[in-house]
C-alpha cells in the first residue's frame, strides 16, 4: 500500500476524569489530537505508512506529543518545530440529554502563525499516494488558507490522491470565510468527506427532508446532496456521515458513500457512547484504507462505518482498532462477546 501524508494542527487534549463536569473537576487527563494525526494513526493501527506535517514549539510538551506519535508508528521527520505554543483543547464529556462541550485555547500556535513555503512539499509528497487535509487546518491562521492551498497544489502536480474532510469549526471562521477558501481546496480534491450541517454551513448544499435537530435522516436527500458536490467540485468519491443522536450517549451511525453516480449505504449501528471525539477521522481513515486496499464501494463503506463505530468504544482521539477487529464489525460480529 501507498504511503499517506496528513497536514494539520498537533494539539494537547485536557479533559476532566469521566463525565465529571470542568467546575467539579480538580484534575485533567492528558492526551494529544488533531483531526489530521487522528487520521493517521488510525491508519498506522491498520499497518498503512504515514506521515504527519505540522509545525509545533520545540519544548517538553510537544516532545511528549511527538513521542505518542511515534508510539503509534505515525511518521514525524516532516514535522517542523517552531512557534511558542500548542494549541490546547477542553473535553467535557457529555451523558444522557446532556451534551459534551469544548473550550479552544488555540490561538497563535505554531501552525496557526506557518506561511507559503515553510514546508518542503516535494520532499513531503516524494513516493506518497495520498494526501489528506481538512477544513480545520486552513482555518487556524491568517495565511493558513495559502499555506494549505499551496499543499493540495504541490499534491496534485505530484499526482497524489487528495482526501479531505470538510470539518467546519464555527469558533475558527466564519461560513463565508469557509466557503471561499473550500471551494479552491475542493478543485483539488478526489475524495470529500462531510456531514449535513457542514455541507449546508461551508457550500450552502442542503439535503432535503433531513433536521438533524430532530433527529430525522432522509437517505434522498443525502443522494442528491452527494451529486451536487460531484456536480460541482467533480470530486470523484464522497462519504457522508450519518448520526442520528438519540442522546450524548446513544446514537445510530451510518454512512453513506457515492461513487460514479451510484449511492452505498452501510448497515447502521445502535451505539453507546465511550467518546466519540475522533469519529469522523476515524470514519475518514476508513474511506482512505478503502480506496488504498482497492475495495469495492460497498465493502469501502461497510469498513469505513465499523471503523467509526469502533472508535466511539474507545477513550480519548485515537481510533486503535486492528483491520481484524473491523472487518469481523463490518461483516455482522456485532455482538460485542468476549474474545478469548
Amino acid at each position: 500500500m501507498g504511503k499517506v501524508i496528513g497536514f494539520g494542527d498537533f494539539m494537547v487534549r485536557l479533559s476532566p476524569p469521566g463525565y465529571l463536569k470542568f467546575a467539579q473537576a480538580d484534575s485533567f487527563d492528558v492526551n494529544y489530537t488533531g483531526a489530521e494525526a487522528n487520521v493517521l494513526v488510525s491508519l498506522a493501527c491498520m499497518n498503512v505508512e504515514t506521515e504527519f506535517v505540522t509545525r509545533i514549539p520545540e519544548n517538553p510538551i510537544a516532545d511528549a506529543g511527538l513521542a505518542l506519535l511515534r508510539k503509534w508508528n505515525v511518521g514525524t521527520r516532516y514535522v517542523i518545530r517552531g512557534g511558542e505554543r500548542m494549541g490546547v483543547f477542553y473535553l467535557e464529556k457529555g451523558a444522557s440529554q446532556r451534551p459534551s462541550r469544548c473550550v479552544y485555547d488555540r490561538k497563535n500556535s505554531g501552525i496557526a502563525l506557518a506561511r507559503p513555503g515553510m514546508f518542503d512539499w516535494d520532499a513531503i509528497f516524494d513516493g506518497a499516494s495520498i494526501f489528506h487535509v481538512t477544513g480545520i487546518t486552513p482555518a487556524l491562521g491568517p495565511e493558513m488558507p495559502e499555506v494549505t492551498l499551496e499543499a493540495v497544489r504541490k499534491a496534485k502536480e505530484h499526482g497524489l490522491v487528495v482526501s479531505c474532510d470538510l470539518n467546519y469549526r464555527k469558533n475558527l471562521w466564519t461560513t463565508e470565510m469557509a466557503g471561499k477558501c473550500m471551494r479552491e481546496v475542493l478543485k483539488y480534491t478526489d475524495i470529500l468527506i462531510a456531514n449535513e450541517e457542514d455541507c449546508e454551513k461551508v457550500l450552502g448544499i442542503r439535503s432535503k427532508n433531513t433536521d438533524v435537530m430532530k433527529g430525522q435522516i432522509n437517505k434522498e436527500g443525502y443522494i442528491d446532496v452527494a451529486s451536487q458536490l460531484v456536480s460541482e467540485f467533480g470530486v470523484k468519491k464522497v462519504g457522508i456521515t450519518l448520526r442520528k443522536s438519540i442522546s450524548a450517549s446513544d446514537n445510530e451511525w451510518g454512512a453513506m458513500l457515492y461513487e460514479n453516480g451510484t449511492p452505498y449505504f452501510s448497515k447502521t449501528y445502535a451505539i453507546h457512547i465511550v467518546d466519540r471525539v475522533g469519529g469522523g477521522d476515524s470514519f475518514a481513515a476508513g474511506l482512505i484504507y478503502g480506496s488504498l486496499k482497492g475495495y469495492t464501494p460497498q465493502r469501502t463503506i461497510e469498513y469505513a462505518a465499523a471503523a467509526s463505530c469502533l472508535k466511539h468504544s474507545i477513550e480519548m482521539d485515537f481510533n486503535l482498532s486492528s483491520v481484524e477487529e473491523i472487518e469481523l464489525l463490518a461483516g455482522g460480529d456485532a455482538s460485542g462477546r468476549i474474545q478469548r
